[in-house]
Formats: structure tokens, C-alpha cells, sequence
């Protein structure tokens, strides 16, 4: 990491003491004295940081900083933040330069001799008794699989979504509602799925849908989705809170991958737009604007997944008559678009978004006929049906339910612009009902995250064989040759559907 020199102004800050000399190192015991609100300096990766005045602009609230004002976060920070997430947040002057050989020393003694927690013994047992990846037969084998490998507060994480989830549950159960009606004594030994999205080349009718913190479940973290999807040519939607930096995923990236970004407007226009320059630069090849978090969601099994993991270790905690009632926060996820524009608008934002930038323009998040039209009239050039996986709005409708209504009441709206979906997605009917009745392409977020956590790059690419596989036997049954093939009339929605989302063997 760069070393950088140290200067400051006191007159600035009284009630701060800043070092005078430059180039030096600094003593576990000098770390410690700033630890607290008017003086907070951390260690990351054994340099020395002073973030005082990020404080306030933390996304994730200044509680989680002060945790570890004083002393070594690195075990907290380099799992959700990218390798510049320094470099973009804090001035030169911040970086206050390396620990003393004394201080790396000790710090390295502490890591090494610190107990594992029952947790990580867990995760380590797991690691060793996965099945074999020939045994993953379906998505669900794969999320089973992951639930068992992953440390409980990701997994809470991941699986989590708004209040009681029910929007969560629904989005899948959907799905069960629409019947094939298969067509036979057509030629089918030719079986081609692949298709185009926004123009770009794609083998499936399918993409990686924006998910943040992806290195929570696998050092490599969103890399291996770019590696996984690259040799069939699936579409990757960067989330804007990835947990590597945006260069690192293009890095990794195939010259003949697409890669699309995934972005919260900012409320500051300086600032957004500096992120945009650095997306085009980079090679990102469209933008999918977020318009359905303006505001965190309450994720109970996220907020709660820290008292379950002290509860394991340290057992229940007992309620005391004088103890403050602190907020209990808002978990991973409402740390992530705390500094968004919540005041977005048609009329607004499109137009700014097109002055700003030549790419493709996605709106993801439409969860209603009339904002799909919203969207056509507004001339972008795709939009995403979705409810952030069931993890924003509780009770918001089932994508595929909005895609149906959409093809019922506005069918031209798909000669004017692409329409994808998520959310609910875990077989490859899935996939072909949706294309059936006008999507594009189908987003599957959890299901690549699940993926890379249990087995890494491979698993992605096993999720997607398995999928391919789906697909094609469907549309082979179904009578259909190429994606083209795919009409609406080849599904029917129905008013019952099976008690049981797929059998348990």
C-alpha cells in the first residue's frame, strides 16, 4: 500500500493531537489514544488511518467505525470493501503511514493466537463434508449447500429479506401459477437458447443480477461470477456495493464478456458523475439505474444474525431494567445507500442520466404496469421488473405477475424497449415461462452468490450448466428450437397451483 506524508494544521483541530514529523511509524500505544469521536484513527492492513471526518459520511453510520476506534479493523473492513475504497474515501493527509515493526509483530501474534469461534469451526467442518460437485443436481442442492459453508451472519445476509418475507416467498411461489401449453411433432434435435441483450451476445436467456458483498462468502468474491460466466457468455450486473473494486472485476473479465453496472444515484451529481466516468473508462457497457431503494428495507434476519452468532458464543443476553435501549441498526444492508438520491424523478434524473453518459440506460426495480410505461415514454432503453428480490417493499407483486399484466394490457411496450425480470428463479421452466411471455433475459442474483460461496468459480459454472440443461429440456418439450420460439401462448396462467414448490427426495 502507498505510503503517504503527514501534514497537518492543529490551529484546524484544538482539540486533536496530529504528529508533526513525516514518514514515520506509528506505536499500538499512539493508535490507541485516538479512539473516540474527535480523534478516530484505525488500522487497516497494518497502516494507520485517521477518519474523523469520514465519520459522518460513513454509508454504514459512524457506530460501526467507533466499534474499532483505537486499535486494528482490518478483520472487519477487507471483507466488504474494495481495494480502493481507501483511496476514494480519504484525503492523502489522512493516511497517516505504516505500524512500527514492534507493532506488525504483535499485531500478527494476536491474530495467530486468537480462538476460533464455534461458528468457524463449524464453517471448516462443512467445508470438508461438501458433497461432491456431480451430486448438485439442481439450484436448491446448490443453496443447501451454501447454507451449510457459509458463516451464519452471511448467510443471514444473503437469504434475508424484508420483514416477514413474504414478498420473498411470493416471488417464487409465482411462478407456480404458470402451466405450459406444449406443443409437440416439431424438430427439436437443434436446440438453440441463445439470445442478445441490448445488443451484446449471450448463450442463455439469462444474467447475474446486481448482489453486493460477495467476498463475505469467498475470497474472490464477485470475481469468481466473472469467471464463471465468461465461457458461456452470461451477462454480469456489477452491484455499485461490490465488495472488490470495479477495476478488479473488469480485470477479470473475458474481452468477449459483457459487463453491465449496477448504480444508486448519488444525491450529489458531482459525485455520482465521477462514478460514472469511472464505469465508462473501465469498459462497463450499460447502466442499470436502482430506483427501488431509496430507502433501507427492515431485514429482521439480517439485524438479527449478530445476536444469534453472541448468543453461540457467549449465550442469550438477559434484559437489565437500566441498560439503554440502543437502535439495533439496520444489518449489512441498510449500510449500503444511506447517502442515495431519494428524490429521483422522470422528469429529472433520465434526462441527467442521459447528458451524463452515452451507454445504455436500464431502469431496475419497475414494479408496476404504469411505471414500465413511465419508463417507454422516458425513452430508456430496457428496464428490469423486480422488488430487489423480495428484500425492499414487503408485499410488492411477483415480477413475473407485473411481466404478465404487461403483456396483457401493454404488449407494444416490448417493441419499444427490452424487458428483463428477477427475483423467484431457481429452474430453468422458470426462466422459459418468463421468456414466454416477453422478457428478454432473467436476472438470478442469490443463486450465483450461493454459487461462488459454496464452490467458488466452478460452482458458478455448475449453476449454470444446470440451468442451460433446464432450458433446453424444457424448450425441447415445449416444441421450440430457438428463443424466438418462445410465445406467449405457450403458457397459461391458472388460479390454483401445487402446495409444494418441487418434491424433497
Amino acid at each position: 500500500m502507498e505510503q503517504y506524508s503527514v501534514s497537518y494544521k492543529y490551529a484546524q483541530f484544538p482539540f486533536r493531537r496530529f504528529p508533526e514529523k513525516v514518514d514515520m511509524t506509528w506505536s499500538l500505544e499512539e493508535v490507541a489514544k485516538h479512539k473516540d469521536a474527535r480523534s478516530c484513527w484505525v488500522i487497516i492492513d497494518k497502516c494507520v488511518y485517521d477518519v474523523t471526518e469520514f465519520l459522518s459520511e460513513h454509508p454504514g453510520g459512524s457506530s460501526i467505525i467507533l466499534k474499532y476506534a483505537g486499535r486494528d479493523a482490518t478483520s472487519a473492513f477487507k471483507p466488504i470493501h474494495p481495494s480502493d475504497a481507501l483511496e476514494k474515501n480519504l484525503s492523502p493527509s489522512q493516511h497517516l503511514g505504516p505500524v512500527s515493526d514492534d507493532a506488525a509483530n504483535n499485531l500478527a501474534k494476536k491474530e495467530a493466537s486468537k480462538e476460533k469461534t464455534k461458528d468457524e469451526l463449524r464453517v471448516e467442518q462443512a467445508m470438508r463434508q461438501r458433497p461432491a460437485l456431480n451430486r448438485i443436481l439442481n439450484l436448491s442442492d446448490m443453496e443447501e449447500v451454501a447454507k451449510q459453508v457459509l458463516p451464519y451472519k452471511t448467510w443471514a445476509y444473503y437469504r434475508s429479506a424484508a420483514d416477514d418475507e413474504i414478498t420473498f416467498q411470493e416471488n417464487a411461489r409465482a411462478f407456480n401459477r404458470f402451466f405450459f401449453n406444449a406443443r409437440v411433432m416439431r424438430p427439436v434435435s437443434k436446440c438453440d437458447p441463445s439470445t442478445r441483450i441490448l445488443g451484446f451476445e449471450t448463450n442463455l436467456p439469462i444474467f447475474a443480477s446486481s448482489a453486493a458483498l460477495a467476498k463475505l462468502g469467498h475470497p474472490l468474491g464477485e470475481i469468481n461470477i466473472t469467471r464463471g460466466c465468461a465461457p458461456s457468455k452470461i451477462m454480469q450486473i456489477v452491484s455499485t456495493a461490490a465488495s472488490l473494486s470495479y477495476a478488479e472485476i473488469a480485470a477479470a473479465s473475458s474481452p468477449s464478456q459483457t459487463l453491465f453496472f449496477q448504480y444508486y444515484k448519488l444525491k450529489d451529481d458531482a459525485v455520482a458523475l465521477k462514478g460514472i466516468r469511472e464505469i465508462e473508462r473501465l469498459g462497463y457497457r450499460a447502466i442499470c439505474l436502482s430506483v427501488d431503494i431509496v430507502v433501507p428495507s427492515t431485514r429482521d434476519r439480517d439485524v438479527k444474525s449478530s445476536w444469534v452468532v453472541d448468543a453461540q458464543e457467549n449465550g442469550v443476553k438477559v434484559y437489565n431494567e437500566g441498560e439503554a435501549d440502543v437502535d439495533a441498526g439496520l444489518g449489512n444492508a441498510g449500510a449500503l445507500i444511506v447517502n442515495g438520491d431519494r428524490d429521483m424523478t422522470w422528469e429529472k434524473t433520465i434526462p441527467w442520466l442521459r447528458s451524463a453518459t452515452k451507454l445504455p440506460l436500464v431502469i431496475k426495480g419497475i414494479q408496476s404496469v404504469e411505471d414500465a410505461i413511465l419508463a417507454a415514454e422516458a425513452g430508456v432503453d430496457g428496464i428490469l421488473i423486480s422488488n430487489h428480490g423480495g428484500r425492499q417493499l414487503e408485499y410488492s407483486l411477483p415480477p413475473l405477475e407485473i411481466l404478465y399484466r404487461l403483456r396483457k394490457q401493454r404488449p407494444e411496450i416490448f417493441q419499444k424497449l427490452e424487458v428483463y425480470i428477477d427475483g423467484g428463479v431457481s429452474r430453468g421452466t422458470d426462466v422459459v415461462k418468463a421468456v414466454c411471455l416477453g422478457a428478454k433475459a432473467v436476472g438470478l442474483g442469490r443463486a450465483f452468490l450461493y454459487a461462488q460461496s459454496a464452490y467458488g468459480e466452478i460452482g458458478v459454472r455448475k449453476t449454470i450448466d444446470i440451468l442451460e440443461r433446464e432450458i433446453l429440456t424444457t424448450m425441447r418439450l415445449l416444441g421450440a428450437a430457438k428463443i424466438a420460439d418462445l410465445t406467449p401462448d405457450l403458457v397459461e396462467r391458472v388460479d390454483w397451483q401445487p402446495l409444494a414448490r418441487s418434491a424433497k427426495l
